[in-house]
């Protein structure tokens, strides 16, 4: 058996990785879970725990697992399965790759693949993965409900000035021209993307609501916005500075500088982010909750096409919009500047005005992130909050602390840090290893140790 096969046997079941002890129902759903996925492989004949159990395997076995495969999958799904031995045992190695029409369906059931394990897709979520495949959003389609009666020319008027100042440049044609080019009108109707971008109504599918809270109960005022997405972005964060406290920085210059006690420009870039990727299919609302020392926003639709917070959250990950066609009228207007950088944005923003980070999380049916008013502490506050409570701690757990900060410490090191004689750390030390908080990693004079009390 190859290397690599073996290789990914002894890291055990994972993302693309499943064991199967035999050939049954599930391991159809773990194909149409890779199949919608990025491919994997699952291999037949081994436990959960990894153990080589074996399977028997006739001279039709793998032809007729093939079939089953592909009559009981829509659309169906030819996989390659191999017979290899491991260990003088026989097992079985179904390679999927990922299908380019998505999503496929075992019995009408569709699957997706997380982690380590296999879960049934919402209804959302088979959407959402089919406007992937045809590389389509939601925004883009034709809006049944809706006709030009319930647009505004002057809104219309609106977004193609602001095209002609971002870029620089002055349109010929007229404007139902110039929206059937973005994809705003099809067939002689409007999608779903302009009558929410330029609708003349009241309308309660872009309904956003902000409220001042005294606490979380009580409401100093508020404001419920029902208007077109480009008109929100200026009312809202009109309301938000209404409520913030300001203090004026003398410069030098004529006029004062106003500085708010929030990043104005990280509030800016939350509240485009929130017209920009909520999910309109959703009835909930955007919210804005506005108290004494914290702002939270919340909208409704999680993260989009499987995205994670930690990958939100390092950057490491393809942007893909959930509205296409919004996102890109408000590129094109200059609203927003480029795709998947606005959370560094924030985060930086909030850096530079001295708070603290600010929270990105899944909550409820949604995605709300949460800016406080609590400073940064300077580096001098912080060395000394830390003195302090290591004052507090026990000399064992001193050494804890310091060992952590740097593993090659020596025991006179080790000494002068905390204070006590070297013969004493050497004691704590002893002891430290016996109770299994600690080992020692190479030799005594090139060698580090290794704190185990987070393993």
């Amino acid at each position: 058996m190859n290397k690599p096969l073996i290789k990914l046997i002894k890291q055990g079941e994972s993302q693309t990785v499943e064991f199967k002890v035999s050939f049954q129902k599930e391991t159809i759903e773990t194909v149409v879970a890779f199949a919608n996925a990025k491919s994997g492989k699952i291999f037949i004949g081994i436990d959960d725990s990894g153990e080589v159990l074996g399977v028997e395997l006739k001279k039709e076995t793998l032809q007729d697992w093939i079939n089953q495969i592909k009559i009981n999958t829509k659309p169906s799904i030819l996989v390659d399965i191999e017979a290899v031995e491991v260990d003088g045992k026989d097992i079985a190695v179904v390679d999927v790759k990922e299908y380019p029409i998505k999503p496929i369906a075992y019995k009408s059931r569709y699957y997706k693949r997380v982690k380590n394990s296999n879960h049934l897709m919402s209804l959302d979520e088979i959407a959402n993965m089919h406007l992937q495949t045809i590389n389509a959003s939601w925004d883009y389609y034709i809006d049944e409900r809706h006709d030009f009666s319930d647009i505004s020319q002057e809104n219309i008027d609106y977004f193609i000035e602001k095209v002609e100042q971002n870029l620089n440049k002055k349109f010929t044609d007229d404007p139902l021209t110039i929206l059937r080019k973005y994809e705003l009108i099809k067939e002689d109707k409007l999608t779903f993307g302009a009558y929410l971008l330029f609708t003349s109504n009241n309308s309660a599918i872009t309904a956003f609501g902000i409220g001042r809270f005294k606490d979380p109960i009580t409401i100093i005022d508020n404001i419920d916005i029902n208007t077109n997405l480009f008109k929100q972005v200026e009312i809202a964060i009109e309301f938000i500075k209404k409520h913030l406290m300001t203090e004026f920085i003398i410069t030098g210059e004529p006029q004062r500088t106003v500085k708010y006690d929030y990043p104005l420009e990280a509030i800016r870039e939350i509240v485009i982010n929130m017209i920009v990727h909520r999910d309109y299919r959703d009835s909930g609302n955007s919210i804005i909750k506005i108290f004494d020392d914290k702002i939270e926003f919340f909208n409704p639709g999680k993260l989009y096409d499987s995205l994670t917070i930690k990958e939100l959250l390092s950057g490491d990950y393809s942007s893909r919009a959930r509205n296409r066609a919004i996102a890109r009228s408000f590129k094109e207007a200059g609203i927003i500047e480029r795709y998947g950088s606005g959370i560094k944005r924030i985060k930086d923003e909030c850096r530079e005005h001295g708070v603290i980070e600010p929270i990105f999380e899944e909550f409820a049916h949604g995605f709300r992130v949460t800016v406080f008013k609590e400073k940064l502490k300077t580096t001098q506050e912080t060395t000394q909050e830390t003195t302090q409570e290591t004052k507090k701690l026990s000399t064992r757990e001193k050494i804890i602390v310091e060992l952590k900060k740097d593993a090659t410490l020596t025991r006179d090191e080790l000494s002068n840090k905390i204070g006590v004689s070297a013969n004493a750390i050497k004691q704590h030390l002893s002891k430290l290893k016996d109770e299994n908080r600690i080992k020692r990693v190479g030799s005594t004079k090139s060698g580090y140790w290794e704190v185990l009390d987070d393993k």
